[in-house]
């Protein structure tokens, strides 16, 4: 595959962990699991066919409202895998960013993450972008928040304010919008993911449950993105 029809940006919302648990008769947890093991063989290729950036949606703002049990498991598992990439020795020089409202997480995975992100900002390879307790509306109001703020503060003037400045107050400042949106698991809509940033993205929505998605699906979609036509609101 020639880098040069490569997106530089893919966001993939990873859906169907649990239907694919449910489906084949295991706990949910299991489902989450094999979700995660699957995200790092797939930004792990992704790093290697040279996308620049992968942004993922693991837990949005809405999944505090499932049970207990299962949130207190997605916590439990991003600080695993957190605290493997840490100890890991081959990290593919992929940089390792989560975006989201952390303040929310307990206080020792919010260690846990400021410290991958740490290890990890020099590493010049494929910038994985983990979007935990994220939600696109939320991510726009804080950016509205403090955009007024520094209007407040006379730092900037109210005719300042343009797109460019509202990007650069979200969590993904200084990254190109995602190019191709991936959705597995059979369902058609964003919920409440990068709500700004996919105002050009192309969608491309696939039955199959994400544990099940593999690298092959990722080189079809990158084909089937570089047969759109994207005119970016022009004829």
């Amino acid at each position: 595959m020639e880098e040069k029809i490569l997106p530089k940006h893919i966001a993939i919302i990873m859906d169907g962990n649990r239907r694919w648990a449910k489906e084949k008769g295991l706990d949910i947890k299991l489902g989450h699991k094999e979700g995660a093991e699957n995200l790092k063989r797939i930004a792990k290729y992704a790093n290697k066919i040279g996308i620049k950036y992968l942004t993922v949606y693991a837990f949005s703002t809405e999944n505090w409202k499932r049970t207990k049990e299962e949130v207190g498991a997605l916590m439990l598992l991003l600080q695993k895998y957190v605290e493997e990439f840490l100890t890991d020795k081959n990290l593919d020089n992929i940089k390792i960013n989560i975006i989201g409202d952390i303040s929310k997480l307990d206080v020792s995975l919010q260690k846990s993450i400021e410290k991958i992100v740490n290890k990890t900002k020099e590493n010049t390879g494929l910038t994985l972008n983990i979007a935990f307790n994220y939600g696109g509306r939320d991510e726009i109001v804080k950016a509205v928040t403090k955009i007024a703020k520094k209007v407040k503060n006379n730092e900037i003037l109210l005719e300042n304010i343009n797109e460019e400045l509202v990007s650069n107050n979200l969590y993904t400042a200084g990254q190109p919008d995602p190019d191709l949106l991936i959705r597995p698991g059979g369902e058609q809509r964003i919920s409440n993911y990068l709500l700004w940033q996919l105002a050009y993205t192309e969608f491309l929505f696939i039955p199959k449950y994400w544990p099940d998605f593999s690298e092959k699906d990722l080189d079809d979609a990158i084909e089937t993105f570089t047969q759109r036509n994207r005119k970016f609101g022009g004829k």
